[in-house]
C-alpha cells in the first residue's frame, strides 16, 4: 500500500442500493443488508468495505480480510456466511466482515506504517456500534488489538463490548490463530464423518490443503497425528504434490519464510506455479482441505475433482449449485464452509463474553480458557455436524448445505445459546 498517507481519514460511506434492485431479489426478509465503503474523504479513493448482513442475534461478528483485490461482492457475500455460521453455532452475534483493499505485500512486513493504517481503519469503524472486527485473511491479533485500544480510549474504558474479539492473549484475549481454533473445529468435524461414515478411515486417507497457512497448516498436522497422508500443499507462491506424502512439520517451517512453499527442500512429483495454483484442486485425495479465497471450485474445475470429501476451511469455496453438482453427479461430500469453521468465532463470543460478564470469566478460568475454548468448539461443531449428517440423509436430493441453512435459519430466530 505505497500510497498510504498516515495524515488522511478513513470514513464511512453508506453504499445505497438502486431504487429497482430489489425487484427480483432472493435475499431472505431477515437481512439488513447494510453495506458501507472506506474512502478517504479528500480524494474518495476506496480504501476498503465493511458489510453487515443481520443483527437478529446480535451485533454482525466477523474478520477483517486484507487482499489487492478484495471486492464489495466479495465482503457482502462472506458477511452472509458470518451470519449462518454465527447463528448455527447458537453464539449472541450476527452476520458482519470487512475487507482492507491492500495494493503493495510488502506493506505487511513494516509494522509502523500497517499500525497507522489499522488506527484509521478503527477510527472509521467507531461509529459502527453494531459491528464487531476480528482477524481474517492477512490480519492478525495485534491489528484487532489496536482497533480495541482505539475505541477503549474514546469509551474511556477498557471493559467494554467494542473494539473487535480475537486480540492476544496477554492482552485479555483469545488468539484464534495461536490457538488454531478453526484448524480444532476443522478436525472435529471430519472425526464426526469418520464415525458415521463407514468408507472413511483417516489413518488410510491421504489429503490436500489449498491455502497452507493460519489454518490450512495446523488442520494439516492434526490430520497427519490422526494417521492421514498429506499429497498435496499450496500457498500463494507454489502448489506442491507427492502421491507418497509430504513433510508436513517441514512444510509448516518454510510456510513463514519469504517464499513460503517454494522453500521445501525435498524431492516432489510435480509443481505448479502461481498461475496453475488451481491445478492441485485436481490432483487424487480421499479429501480436499480448501483453505483460500472463495470460488476456489467452480464451472470450470467442477468435473475433474478427484476427491471423495472436501472440508471446507476457507469460507464459500464453492456455490450452492456446485455443490449439489459435486454430490449427485460425482458422490462428493462437501462439508459446509459455516458448520465446519465455526471455531474462530467460537472463540471470539467466550473472549467478549469474559469481558461483560465477570461470573461468566470465573466459570471459564476455573476449567482453563483454552480447555473450555476447545472443548465448546468440539462439542459445538460435532453436533451441528451430526445434525446436518442425519438431515442430509433423511432428506431425499437434500445436500449438507441444504441442512445446514435450515439449521442456521431456524436458529436466527431462536434465544438458545451455548456459551
Amino acid at each position: 500500500m505505497s500510497d498510504f498517507n498516515p495524515l488522511m481519514n478513513f470514513k464511512l460511506q453508506r453504499v445505497q442500493k438502486a431504487p429497482d434492485s430489489d425487484r427480483f431479489s432472493s435475499s431472505p426478509a431477515w437481512t439488513q443488508d447494510a453495506q458501507y465503503e472506506i474512502v478517504d474523504p479528500e480524494t474518495q479513493k476506496t480504501w476498503g468495505f465493511v458489510c453487515i448482513d443481520n443483527t437478529q442475534r446480535g451485533p454482525g461478528l466477523g474478520g477483517i480480510r486484507m487482499a489487492p483485490n478484495i471486492t464489495l461482492n466479495e465482503v457482502s457475500r462472506l458477511s452472509r456466511v458470518m451470519t449462518h455460521k454465527n447463528s448455527a453455532a447458537c453464539i449472541p452475534y450476527g452476520g458482519g466482515k470487512a475487507g482492507l483493499v491492500l495494493n503493495d505485500p510488502a506493506f505487511l512486513s513494516d509494522p509502523q506504517t500497517r499500525a497507522m493504517l489499522m488506527e484509521k481503519f478503527a477510527d472509521a469503524l467507531f461509529e459502527l456500534e453494531n459491528y464487531v472486527p476480528a482477524p481474517d485473511m492477512g490480519t492478525n491479533e495485534k491489528d484487532v488489538q489496536i482497533i480495541h485500544n482505539n475505541h477503549s480510549q474514546k469509551l474511556g474504558t477498557q471493559k467494554h463490548s467494542r473494539g473487535g474479539a480475537g486480540r492476544p492473549i496477554n492482552k485479555g484475549g483469545i488468539p484464534i490463530d495461536d490457538w488454531e481454533l478453526t484448524a480444532h473445529g476443522l478436525f472435529s468435524a471430519i472425526k464426526v464423518i469418520e464415525s458415521v461414515d463407514e468408507s472413511l478411515d483417516l489413518s488410510k486417507t491421504n489429503f490436500i490443503v489449498q491455502g497452507f497457512g493460519n489454518v490450512g497448516a495446523p488442520t494439516a498436522i492434526k490430520l497427519q497425528e490422526a494417521g492421514a497422508t498429506l499429497v498435496g500443499a499450496s500457498d500463494i507462491n507454489i502448489a506442491l504434490w507427492n502421491s507418497k506424502g509430504l513433510d508436513v512439520h517441514l512444510l509448516n517451517k518454510v510456510r513463514k519464510e519469504i517464499g513460503g512453499l517454494r522453500n521445501y527442500p525435498l524431492e516432489v512429483e510435480k509443481k505448479f506455479s502461481q498461475d496453475k495454483l488451481d491445478w492441485l484442486l485436481e490432483a487424487p485425495c480421499d479429501v480436499m482441505v480448501p483453505c483460500a479465497r472463495p470460488d476456489a471450485i467452480t464451472a470450470k474445475n467442477v468435473d475433474r475433482v478427484q476427491c471423495r470429501y472436501i472440508l471446507q476451511g476457507a469460507n464459500t469455496p464453492s456455490s450452492k449449485p456446485i455443490e449439489y453438482y459435486l454430490h449427485h453427479r460425482h458422490n462428493i461430500l462437501s462439508l459446509t464452509d459455516f458448520i465446519v469453521n465455526a471455531g474462530g468465532v467460537i472463540g471470539c463470543a467466550v473472549e467478549r463474553n469474559m469481558i461483560i460478564d465477570d461470573s461468566y470469566a470465573d466459570k471459564v478460568k476455573q476449567i482453563g480458557v483454552r480447555t473450555y475454548v476447545e472443548n465448546l468448539i468440539c462439542n459445538t461443531i460435532s453436533n451441528n455436524v451430526l445434525e446436518n449428517y442425519t438431515r442430509m440423509k433423511n432428506c431425499k436430493g437434500y445436500i449438507f448445505r441444504d441442512a445446514a441453512t435450515e439449521l442456521a435459519t431456524e436458529r436466527l430466530f431462536s434465544q438458545e445459546m451455548w456459551l
